[in-house]
């Protein structure tokens, strides 16, 4: 197992997410918090692991240090995956999650299926480049209608989880990260580091 790892990612509520579920390892864990000056890479990715594998080994070089980065993005049937890969900046570059919801609702509105997922891609990169793990996690639900709850972030207020039987948006952080994407993932990463430690 590794003895320490940079969580890549400027979003803070993602990182809160990752150090929380990371918390009891035998990991120095850091975050980018520490390297103000490294600037955030072009997510050039046409996928969920091109991207993640792109900014981990990024932020692995200039950080000298194993890096966890991952991509995530909301898929909606009706809308063939969409926004996927560019969940993050579906409306626009200078997207907001206030911008993006209401992009996805306009999209939606005469959407009878209404079946999403969030999938998230997660990657570990050693400093030199190379790619030591990849793991992908996938939780099922359903796009409401309006905004429902004010925790979490991105599309939180309007995915329903099938699991939780409330959206993201009103879930806890300990409930969110018992079924998230996110979490599978990471869970799926430990297991695997348990394995081979």
């Amino acid at each position: 197992m590794l003895r320490q790892l940079c969580i890549a990612t400027k979003n803070e509520g993602k990182a809160a997410e990752f150090m929380e579920m990371l918390k009891n390892l035998p990991i120095e864990l850091h975050s980018l918090a520490e390297f103000p000056g490294i600037v955030e890479p072009e997510e050039t990715g046409k996928t969920l692991s091109a991207n993640a594998r792109l900014k981990a080994q990024y932020y692995a070089k200039l950080t000298n240090m194993p890096c966890l980065a991952d991509d995530s993005g909301l898929e909606c049937a009706a809308l063939n995956g969409a926004p996927g890969v560019l969940t993050a900046r579906y409306s626009g570059e200078n997207a907001t999650d206030k911008s993006n919801i209401e992009k996805l609702l306009s999209d939606m509105k005469f959407c009878i299926r209404r079946n999403c997922c969030f999938r998230c891609v997660i990657a570990v990169s050693l400093p030199e480049g190379k790619i030591l793990n990849e793991v992908e996690g996938i939780c099922d639900g359903l796009l409401l209608h309006e905004e429902v709850g004010t925790a979490g972030f991105g599309y939180d207020p309007i995915f329903w989880s099938k699991e939780l039987h409330m959206s993201f948006g009103e879930a806890t952080q300990e409930q969110k990260n018992a079924v998230s994407h996110r979490a599978r993932a990471l869970k799926r990463l430990i297991q695997i580091w348990k394995k081979h430690r």
